[in-house]
């Protein structure tokens, strides 16, 4: 049974970036102790749960296999989280503090985090952590699931690093932040380094730093946006706006993080959203947080629906720029994204 703070990490990624062996290499480590796994899997042969089994003899763990859990399972996840929660530890073992659910290769995130709703009482923590394939690099986007699964991430790993030149290791931050500026990226040839940051334990305050204003996208249908307050916002304001752009966006809404500063709060808001799943605004009370602004990630739009949406006047916009045709062809190269801290 869990005790105290139980983190849940949706690990994500397009078919071979990696994940399982990433899962693997966690759950020979003694700092996976404190983690169950919960497998989907697509077909009647579950071989990831049997290749993971291998690695992590003691970890509780719940195989799903009845198609893509972003549209097949339903409750039945919530069932399952639920159980591993309430089953009762092996005498000796501390709490649960982790659970990570390894998603297909072709789950979306959004749905996924949807299916959490009835698990409110539990007050986990969530996050979606993705690869991304550094011999692939960007090529796989024009798979929709790869650049929502990326777009959701919280976290982004880096595999592979063995395989590609200096060179390319080096440019993994920037090329990721093409897909989106503002996860955290881990990007290490150390493997050890890796595996535990990947699946490190979430933070109350997670590091947020600002992006500069000239994003751009890698993927002609996928635009990054730069959003700053004009000024405070009344808290009814930033929701009212907040639902009305997950209303006219819809499944065209990726992914949304940043700051904002409201008249009610003395400090700013963190602003979250994986699809139109918002979590709900809270204080961030982080020494040295940045100036408000909100990343904005969408598919198949451009800045004029952001101006249409009410209440008007909240935001200044960043250009919003589409690719050139030579970057949209470009499979493993971008341009970089400055971070400023």
């Amino acid at each position: 049974m869990s005790g105290g703070a139980l983190d849940f990490l949706a690990l994500t990624g397009f078919l071979g970036s990696g994940k399982t062996t990433l899962l693997r290499d966690f759950l020979r480590l003694p700092e996976a102790a404190d983690t169950a796994v919960i497998v989907n899997e697509v077909g009647e042969i579950g071989l990831d749960g049997v290749v993971l089994r291998e690695s992590g003899d003691d970890v509780p763990m719940a195989t799903l296999s009845n198609g893509c859990v972003c549209c097949q399972i339903g409750s039945d996840l919530a069932f399952t989280i639920d159980r591993l929660i309430m089953a009762p530890r092996p005498i000796g073992a501390g709490p649960l503090r982790r659970i990570i659910l390894e998603t297909s290769g072709l789950s979306m995130p959004g749905p996924v985090l949807r299916t959490l709703a009835p698990l409110a009482e539990h007050r986990m923590r969530v996050a979606v952590i993705a690869t991304f394939d550094l011999t692939r690099g960007t090529a796989v986007e024009t798979f929709q699931e790869a650049v929502a699964q990326w777009a959701a991430a919280h976290r982004i790993v880096a595999t592979k690093t063995d395989l590609v030149s200096r060179e390319e290791r080096a440019s993994a931050p920037s090329l990721i932040a093409t897909v989106n500026p503002v996860a955290e990226v881990v990007a290490t040839t150390n493997r050890a380094d890796a595996v535990l940051a990947a699946f490190a334990l979430l933070t109350s305050a997670p590091p947020l730093r600002e992006v500069g204003g000239d994003l751009q996208s890698s993927h002609p249908r996928v635009a990054l946006c730069l959003a700053r307050p004009t000024g405070e916002v009344a808290y009814g304001d930033l929701a009212s706006w907040l639902d009305n752009l997950a209303g006219l966006l819809g499944e065209r809404l990726l992914r949304i993080k940043g700051l904002v500063r409201v008249t009610e709060s003395e400090v700013p808001l963190l602003v979250e959203c994986v699809g139109t799943m918002f979590s709900p605004p809270r204080p961030l009370k982080a020494d040295g947080a940045p100036a408000p602004f909100l990343v904005i990630i969408a598919r198949d739009t451009d800045e004029a629906e952001l101006h249409s949406v009410s209440p008007a006047g909240l935001f200044q916009f960043s250009p919003w720029r589409k690719p050139d045709d030579a970057l949209a062809r470009e499979s493993g190269r971008a341009i970089k994204a400055e971070w400023v801290v």
